[in-house]
């Protein structure tokens, strides 16, 4: 019912979610991606961002897209996080503006760029290839599928709960109905 309202990618390693903020280094603050699911570590998609432009020069948008069908649309960082991402890289040094073209950059890495990308190819090969594994590799991508149907009653109980206070009959429902889903999920 729910299922075009939000999607979101699960780290298959730590079975939880992640997100990525620009700005900060290996610690704890965070930025929701666009469908508000979470994907990578604080840092990682910098290394992504390095690494797709180091392939070929690319625009922010396209920057977007590309790890989008990477993780075949299960996850897509938000604007809100890859521009900035973008401007750090470019204050780092690591890539450069190689044109504007009606507005649009388009985004070259430099010799700094190439460096870091090799001084953390291990993490970065690692990082593409739990991408690959998230993307639903398998022929029925079942994990995302139980990973969007989470999300998806998630947002069906915030856009509940942002309709008006629940009385205590309907607060006792849904809290029954959650409760026998999590039993009935254990039982599978």
């Amino acid at each position: 019912m729910f299922h075009h309202l939000h999607r979101g990618a699960c780290d298959p390693d730590r079975r939880r979610f992640h997100r990525e903020g620009p700005h900060q280094g290996r610690h704890h603050g965070h930025h929701r991606g666009r469908h508000g699911g979470r994907f990578f570590e604080t840092g990682d998609l910098r290394l992504v961002i390095l690494r797709l432009i180091a392939e070929r020069p690319r625009h922010g948008y396209e920057l977007i897209k590309a790890i989008e069908e990477r993780l075949a649309g299960a996850y897509s960082p938000s604007p809100g996080v890859v521009y900035p991402t973008l401007t750090l890289l470019e204050e780092l040094g690591q890539i450069a503006v190689a044109s504007t073209e009606g507005g649009r950059k388009l985004y070259a890495v430099t010799p700094e760029g190439e460096r870091v990308l090799a001084e953390n190819r291990g993490e970065t090969d690692a990082l593409f290839a739990r991408m690959d594994a998230a993307s639903g590799e398998r022929a029925d991508g079942s994990a995302l599928q139980a990973v969007r149907a989470m999300h998806n009653l998630k947002m069906a109980l915030r856009l509940r709960i942002s309709r008006g206070a629940l009385s205590e009959d309907q607060l006792r429902r849904i809290v029954s109905l959650i409760d026998e889903a999590a039993v009935q999920v254990e039982r599978v």
